[in-house]
């Protein structure tokens, strides 16, 4: 069984656009995350990012990661660990 799920992307038919409203906002965010996660496109435009690109990339993540997940919701949902479900 997959422990990572991308459904929303295959779902949504909504707009895909920012600035409207939050909603629409925070489905953008998601569909472009989740297209931009496709293990193709990560297999192509790693090996293109520079250094810094990849450390801002990894920064943002973290940083977002550290700013609204508990310790204990960092392990269940990022890393998928069981044991802290």
């Amino acid at each position: 069984m997959a422990l990572h799920s991308h459904d929303f992307v295959e779902r949504y038919s909504g707009l895909v656009g920012f600035g409207m409203n939050r909603k629409t906002d925070e489905d953008t965010v998601i569909y472009y995350l989740q297209k931009f996660s496709d293990d193709k496109l990560m297999e192509v435009i790693t090996k293109r990012l520079s250094d810094k690109d990849l450390n801002q990339i990894f920064e943002l993540i973290s940083s977002l990661l550290r700013r609204y997940l508990s310790e204990k919701e960092y392990h269940s949902l990022f890393l998928k660990d069981p044991d802290h479900d």
